[in-house]
């Protein structure tokens, strides 16, 4: 299998283009064309890794965390990122990561987390705006319903849990034919009227090329009049952190210990408790801190996230119970969620799990 066919895969789910500015996902290192035969998933690529890559015979990594965030001017091997890049290119080993955008997405790592604790409803805490855009075209009546499926089937027309949306309106639209014009109907030199229907469908901006493609390809007319409109729209389905409910509400005390032992965390640092059963959960892999209004805004009775420094655990103000369950922890169970993701789509492609507990973090209990 080529390297592009699985990188095209996973962005096709995390597209690279709901990642977060700072971020570095996708392939890091190594050719799209190169030829891969097995994989090994790991939350951070590190010295270790390459060496198990090495032993193990993986020709690519798929990490969640990117071993390169900032350019590097150097390769002298006096940091640990510059003798990973230099070990996985000597072994010819591609370098994949897949971090904020797996992150944004609603099946993505803050997704697996609320499984992990049973946490039901799970909806985006803090939905993107600005990535849906919204294509208007005008085309014949006799070929409305052709072009609207294909504009489907290349993935507009999404909003929620409905598929194949669109607002369409019968016109008529005039137009002449130039002197050098091929016209599907009309005459050269002559003003054409044509009964016609305006369709207007939303879809991501990722897509936009092949939306238009299929526009393009689907339209009867020679020249196909058409709008893009960028939408200040939230895309519920993409952003950061998720939401959802208990079945059965539990004590402060009881949720904590649950979390604790779901999350296998060796400690859960959390604000004071508030006397009142944990019902609504809100949850953010990583690093969420910035998400604390947005928790408190939505109702949650906790908030699970983790690298909170000691001043920030003020702001919890009595409203909110923060839970610090550390980082490593919050995404661990990213590596078994790539797993099943990519064994589904390539179910005779091999894949390992990493062996390296990559947590830099140590406990003394």
């Amino acid at each position: 299998m080529k390297l592009h066919e699985l990188t095209s895969y996973l962005e096709s789910i995390a597209p690279l283009s709901y990642q977060e500015e700072y971020d570095n996902s996708g392939l890091i290192v190594g050719q799209a064309s190169k030829e891969i035969n097995q994989a090994l998933i790991s939350l951070d690529c590190t010295e270790a890794v390459v060496d198990e890559a090495i032993r193990t015979g993986c020709d690519v990594i798929i990490s969640h965390h990117p071993i390169v965030f900032k350019g590097l001017k150097k390769f002298n091997s006096k940091s640990y990122v510059e003798r990973v890049v230099e070990r996985a290119i000597q072994h010819n080993i591609a370098l994949y990561a897949i971090h904020t955008n797996l992150d944004s997405v609603i099946n993505g790592v803050n997704g697996r987390i609320g499984e992990v604790l049973g946490v039901k409803n799970l909806r985006i805490l803090s939905p993107k705006n600005g990535i849906l855009k919204k294509l208007v075209t005008y085309v014949p009546v006799s070929h409305a319903g052709t072009l609207r499926n294909a504009l489907f089937a290349a993935g507009a027309g999404n909003i929620g849990n409905y598929s194949e949306c669109s607002f369409n309106a019968n016109g008529t639209g005039t137009f002449k034919a130039g002197q050098d014009s091929n016209p599907y109907v009309g005459n050269v030199g002559e003003q054409h009227q044509e009964a016609e229907v305006r369709i207007e469908t939303v879809y991501p901006a990722q897509l936009e090329s092949k939306i238009l493609m299929a526009l393009f390809l689907n339209h009867p007319y020679e020249e196909v009049a058409y709008d893009l409109y960028t939408l200040t729209n939230q895309h519920q389905q993409v952003g950061s952190g998720m939401i959802g409910e208990l079945d059965i509400p539990l004590a402060e005390n009881d949720f904590l210990a649950l979390l604790k032992t779901k999350m296998q965390a060796a400690v859960v640092r959390h604000t004071e408790l508030l006397g009142k059963p944990i019902k609504k959960v809100a949850v953010c892999g990583g690093s969420g801190g910035f998400l604390l209004k947005q928790a408190i805004a939505a109702g949650a009775d906790i908030f699970i996230t983790a690298d909170y420094k000691y001043h920030e655990f003020f702001d919890a103000e009595a409203k909110i119970i923060i839970a610090d369950i550390g980082h490593f922890e919050s995404e661990q169970f990213t590596q078994h969620l790539l797993y099943e993701i990519i064994q589904k789509k390539f179910s005779n492609f091999a894949l390992r799990l990493t062996e390296i507990n990559t947590n830099p973090i140590k406990y003394f209990i």
